[in-house]
């Protein structure tokens, strides 16, 4: 079988000596920078503020200004620039509010580009639109509602967009002030089975290593992931990892071509010629990832290529891993992860080889109905190779959204209390001690959970700061009905969204929130590498727009006033003393008061010296179940009903149900902002498919197709793509129509976002 190595042939060496990639496919970084300062234009003064003094509210790599901890000089991405307009546009005129005939056309792009929501507005039932309310008129009715309303009844949810760990801190201190633990973000929709495996495994839930630790490491190997478009600032980091000799190492079904080749805008050597990022890429197939490690453990163990030591006096559980993946069968294991036994081989060759080596995932491991024993899986490799607590070595759950680590850390989850503590009796006793009033002992509901319960009819009043679950979650069309379930729906935003136009049954209130940059006394963001950023308060007014977490504040203050003292939390420095408090691990975050100010809790490395949080001490293997044929159970019995087609291992034909994921394009969350993906080329509606299997269907370049199954049908076109071939990549949110509900990962709540589907030409 031919290598995984990535060869560069001739041409490939003729085009990077082409100086800035002239004639072939990249980002145009410059001419994109020169556009945005060019849409800046109206407030230049303030959007050089925002970049020179704030911290990046793009993905969690974590910038302040123009400087990093990482690496020495300026740099600065296109992600942060593409979110820019979001903190300088102005507010749209309000009357535009009136009637809702008028912007129902409107797609979300065109939604943001109307500029800020400035005034709290209402919709009452059967009006054709929102019209203007006082603050006093919005908390009135607010919290007439939550008073009256059973807390198992309501529910809180918070996104990631621009949120701050001070917003999360006062969002579940007030929740629970008003007696429900139904609150949870965003972070359960992409990382939460990071978090459920890393906890049992070893007793922490976030990256155990610093982004430092890329460089030198034998291996950077990402599973599942595509940093080059969803965090643009660690190409750089591979960058200057590979001068050190770094070997990157792609697992993922499509060869992404960022990963591939990316020019860094802020590396003069880059920006002209060009970085190859990846040097190894192993195709597996969408959901055999645990398969593919399985195989690769057995040959590990079969050769005891693993660090015995390390095994032998810091972990438990390895007989039982060791037992089951003798039991498999390497034909097995080819069949689930599209990859074979040599393919397995030459993958636990580059570990045998490596001394060091620091393991990413990232959303292509984690949302899948067994996304957590996935992530257990990559966690069973790393401790096999002790690639844990020790310089240049880590296991790196990477995340996409700013400060999304610090929501379930400051307790904004239904599953947990602030510090990622369990919600039982013994913890809900102690939270109530320090705030001096009672919390519930009972688990919320979680984000998916929360729509189920608006569509059921159980849920009265739902309050969304940020986020769209109608852009977010599968079946758009079950949302949109959930969302319409609701009596009172409450989104505090800085922009509009189409969720906010679908009708509640009595009322839906929007109101204008101030951007993080704008928060009074400044905020907080936590990194991937765990390190706690202050970002200044930089003024600006747009309307009547507040603070986030006063908005919350004064919500809950105006639900319970004789008690409303009990809040604390009057400012964001006595906030940010409380949260000392309350998450011993952030203490020392009360004195950050300056741009570049930061603390990394845990230091460098976490389970440093091989010391894990655990109850015993030691990190804990544990053998997973492979998934049947790679599917959800929901989706194995579906198939097994009677004149439906099985799911072959390879190829296609008329009948193939093909395996479909769903990738990110040019785009924050579900922000797009290009109808072209510059990475690839690919346009929204792109069906992304191996050349050989659109051969045995006789597709050509932009053929028009249907992707159909029993839930839904999604048309688009054929874009021929190095993938695994029996699989498919449609852009998210859009792909969502095939996506089925109620399909989670077990132990966190996450929904798969993949789905099986035949092709029909158009």
């Amino acid at each position: 079988m031919p290598s995984h190595e990535i060869k560069r042939d001739w041409k490939a060496r003729l085009k990077s000596a082409v100086p800035f990639g002239l004639g072939q496919r990249k980002p145009k970084h410059f001419r994109y920078m020169a556009a945005i300062a060019w849409e800046n234009r109206d407030n230049l003064p303030y959007a050089w503020k925002v970049l020179s003094r704030g911290v990046c509210d793009g993905c969690a790599l974590g910038v302040a200004g123009f400087h990093d901890w990482t690496i020495e000089g300026i740099h600065l991405c296109m992600t942060r620039l593409n979110l820019l307009r979001l903190n300088t546009m102005p507010a749209f005129d309000v009357s535009l509010l009136a009637d809702l005939s008028k912007l129902r056309n409107l797609d979300n792009a065109q939604l943001r580009e109307l500029g800020r929501l400035a005034y709290p507005v209402l919709r009452e039932k059967n009006a054709p639109g929102f019209h203007r309310i006082s603050w006093d008129e919005a908390y009135q009715r607010i919290s007439a509602k939550l008073r009256a309303t059973d807390p198992k009844r309501f529910a809180f949810f918070l996104t990631a967009r621009g949120i701050t760990n001070e917003v999360y801190y006062v969002a579940q201190k007030a929740a629970r002030f008003l007696g429900t633990n139904n609150v949870d973000n965003a972070a359960r929709l992409c990382h939460a089975p990071s978090t459920a495996a890393m906890k049992h495994a070893l007793g922490v839930a976030a990256t155990t290593c610093s982004y430092k630790d890329w460089y030198g490491t034998d291996l950077v190997i990402f599973f599942g992931a595509n940093p080059a478009n969803d965090q643009p600032l660690a190409t750089k980091y591979l960058h200057e990892a590979k001068k050190l000799g770094t070997k990157v190492v792609m697992v993922n079904p499509y060869r992404e071509p960022g990963m591939d080749r990316y020019w860094v805008p802020s590396t003069p050597s880059s920006a002209i010629f060009g970085t190859n990022i990846a040097d190894y890429w192993f195709p597996v197939a969408i959901g055999g990832d645990i398969a593919f490690l399985c195989g690769v453990l057995k040959i590990l163990l079969d050769r005891n290529w693993v660090n015995r030591e390390f095994i032998d006096d810091h972990t438990t559980g390895f007989q039982d891993l060791k037992f089951q993946i003798s039991n498999f069968k390497f034909d097995d294991l080819e069949a689930q992860a599209g990859l074979s036994r040599s393919s397995m081989e030459e993958f636990a060759e580059l570990l045998h080889r490596a001394k060091t080596g620091v393991l990413v995932w990232s959303m292509g491991i984690t949302q899948h109905a067994f996304g957590g024993d996935a992530v257990q899986m990559i966690l069973n490799l790393g401790l096999l190779k002790g690639f844990v607590g020790r310089d240049k070595c880590g296991l790196m759950p990477i995340r996409g959204h700013s400060s999304v680590q610090g929501g379930a850390e400051m307790g904004a989850y239904s599953t947990a209390f602030p510090g990622g503590k369990p919600i039982n009796a013994e913890n809900a006793a102690e939270l109530s001690k320090l705030y001096g009033f009672p919390i519930p002992d009972w688990p919320g509901l979680t984000a998916p959970q929360m729509v189920e319960a608006c569509h059921r009819g159980t849920l009265d009043l739902l309050y969304c700061l940020g986020g769209n679950f109608l852009r977010t979650l599968p079946e758009p069309d079950y949302v949109r009905e959930a969302l319409a379930n609701v009596p009172l729906r409450v989104h505090q935003d800085i922009i509009l969204t189409d969720q906010m136009f679908i009708p509640a049954k009595e009322e839906v209130i929007l109101l204008p929130a101030k951007t993080r940059y704008e928060q009074d006394d400044g905020n907080t963001e936590t990194s991937t590498e765990r390190r706690i950023m202050f970002s200044p308060e930089i003024p600006r007014q747009v309307g009547e727009a507040r603070a986030e977490w006063k908005i919350l504040r004064d919500i809950a203050a105006a639900v319970h006033p004789e008690r409303a003292q009990l809040l604390g939390c009057e400012t964001g420095w006595k906030m940010r003393e409380e949260i000392a408090r309350a998450v011993p691990f952030y203490d020392g975050i009360q004195n950050l008061r300056e741009t570049g100010d930061a603390i990394q809790y845990g230091g460098a490395h976490l389970c440093s010296n091989f010391k894990f949080a655990t109850p015993d001490g030691k990190a804990h293997f544990r053998a997973v179940p492979l998934p049947e044929n790679g599917m959800h159970e929901v989706e194995r019995k579906r198939q097994a009903q009677p004149g439906l087609p099985t799911a072959p291992a390879n190829g296609s034909n008329g009948s193939t149900l093909f395996k479909v994921s769903t990738r990110r394009g040019k785009q924050f969350n579900s922000l797009i902002y290009a109808e072209i993906d510059p990475l690839n080329g690919a346009p929204r509606d792109a069906v992304l498919i191996n050349p050989d299997d659109a051969a045995e269907l006789h597709l050509i370049q932009n053929d028009r197709i249907a992707l159909t199954n029993d839930l839904g049908r999604y048309e688009g076109r054929v874009f021929l793509a190095p993938i695994a071939r029996g699989n498919l990549q449609i852009h998210w949110p859009e792909g969502n129509v095939i996506i089925r509900r109620g399909v989670i990962e077990p132990a966190s709540g996450v929904p798969d976002y993949n789905a099986k589907a035949k092709i029909e030409k158009i």
